[in-house]
């Protein structure tokens, strides 16, 4: 099975489908003139403002729903994948990452516009949204495979990547850094995850508005403060990143060597883990948004891979190169810690705690979109035997070897993203339309054009 798997997932994240994933994001963001990039300042100012609620039909504010999409992608990703990505493809790898984040805000802003624009009521009277959606109400009957497809993968994929991995991770974190039992951890997990899935996607978001930003500046400050110890050498990595990734890396201490193919290759498979750009699954959290307007929830949510990538990633990935633990031949979480700890005193604990609190959270907003990926099949009846399912999963992933269950999520996570690239390339014209029509309206304050 392990084969099979292996086989498959060497042609899903193969070269076509990097090329389809980039090519989607420079596709979109020409046919946007380049919105996400000239208005990022804007952007923000929206972000700020939907704190306070939104205007329009919906469960959580869109501040709320970009927390709960950041809470799902800022995870393992930004720690152990930036490790893995250099480690693989060299330091020039964070180049490839940095594109695939620019060209990713573009994809991103398209799913959110299109989750919003085509969003339904379910049985229960609240939203629901994402890929299957925006398939089925965009593109009609002979596309509405593709949708089921990509429900199918989600809900699946769910259980892997955004589950059991997770609490592999912190309970292995916790006990390397802390010795704290898995058992414990496994324990602490399983009651705190369902306290808050439990309520569904209103708890979710609360906890999320409060928890991701608390983590996320702090893990931040704490780069930041590092790399003001070392502003010196600051030009010299830069310098590194952009030689090697236009040159590859020679072979230097325990690292192997790698050519441009490779930093191309792992810096846009790992961006893509770690921001989900172009996955379908954050615009899952942006339909449930309160907002009458899918461009201001599209440029709200395009900040998602812009916060995740560009600057949370890029912490990590400087940190690691400015310590030179890159060239000892680590690899993943165990590179990042070396590197925390090699520049500054207990490295190792900040490694750890943000690790668990990362993929904490990364737990509940993947109980959101498989919850309803699951919806989406057999309606609000599905949605008690999932949460149920998810949480009893949490202890078995915490205590299980899951090398397969890694390389199942993987691949699943590719199948995904493949129904959900057709469908954006093919509602473009959509997406171009909307932005165009409403996008001078929400720049100059006034949105009585609106409507999904």
């Amino acid at each position: 099975m392990s084969a099979i798997v292996g086989a498959v997932n060497g042609v899903v994240w193969g070269p076509l489908m990097l090329v389809l994933i980039l090519g989607t994001g420079a596709y979109l963001m020409v046919g946007l003139r380049g919105l996400p990039v000239r208005q990022l300042g804007p952007a923000f100012k929206l972000m700020l403002a939907g704190r306070k609620g939104g205007a329009g039909e919906g469960e959580i504010s869109p501040f709320q729903a970009l927390m709960t999409s950041l809470s799902a992608t800022i995870g393992t990703g930004n720690i152990a994948g930036v490790a893995t990505a250099i480690a693989l493809g060299g330091p020039g790898a964070l180049f490839w990452m940095w594109c695939t984040a620019l060209v990713g805000m573009a994809t991103k802003y398209a799913e959110a516009v299109c989750a919003v624009h085509f969003r339904e009521h379910d049985g229960a009277g609240n939203f629901s949204g994402g890929p299957m959606y925006y398939i089925k109400n965009g593109l009609g009957k002979n596309w509405q495979w593709l949708g089921v497809c990509f429900a199918l993968f989600g809900a699946i994929a769910g259980f892997g990547i955004g589950n059991t991995v997770q609490a592999n991770s912190v309970a292995d974190a916790m006990q390397d850094a802390f010795n704290v039992p898995i058992w414990l951890s496994a324990v602490v997990m399983f009651v705190g995850v369902g306290l808050v899935i439990l309520g569904g996607v209103k708890r979710i978001a609360s906890v999320a508005g409060y928890l991701v930003p608390f983590m996320a500046i702090s893990y931040l400050c704490v780069g930041i403060v590092i790399l003001l110890m070392n502003i010196s050498a600051l030009p010299s990595v830069l310098s590194l990143i952009l030689h090697s990734a236009f040159s590859g890396t020679a072979a230097v201490g325990g690292f192997a060597g790698a050519g441009i193919v490779a930093a191309i290759r792992f810096g846009v498979a790992r961006g893509i883990f770690s921001n989900e750009a172009g996955l379908g699954s954050a615009p899952i959290a942006h339909a449930a948004a309160k907002t009458n307007n899918s461009v201001r929830q599209g440029m709200i949510a395009m900040l998602g891979t812009f916060i995740d990538t560009i600057l949370v990633c890029s912490v990590t990935g400087f940190v690691i190169l400015l310590s030179g633990e890159w060239q000892t031949g680590a690899t993943g979480a165990a590179l990042s810690t070396s590197a925390f700890e090699a520049l500054i005193p207990g490295g190792h604990y900040i490694v750890a705690v943000g690790l668990a609190v990362f993929a904490f959270t990364t737990m509940l907003g993947w109980s959101y979109y498989g919850e309803r990926c699951v919806v989406y099949f057999f309606g609000e009846r599905g949605v008690m035997p999932f949460r149920v399912a998810w949480v009893l999963a949490i202890p078995l992933g915490a205590m299980a070897n899951l090398s397969f269950i890694w390389l199942l999520a993987d691949t699943l996570n590719a199948l995904m993203a493949i129904p959900n690239l057709i469908a954006l390339l093919l509602l473009s014209p959509v997406v171009f339309k909307l932005t165009k029509e409403r996008l001078p309206g929400i720049l100059a304050g006034d949105e009585r054009v609106s409507g999904h």
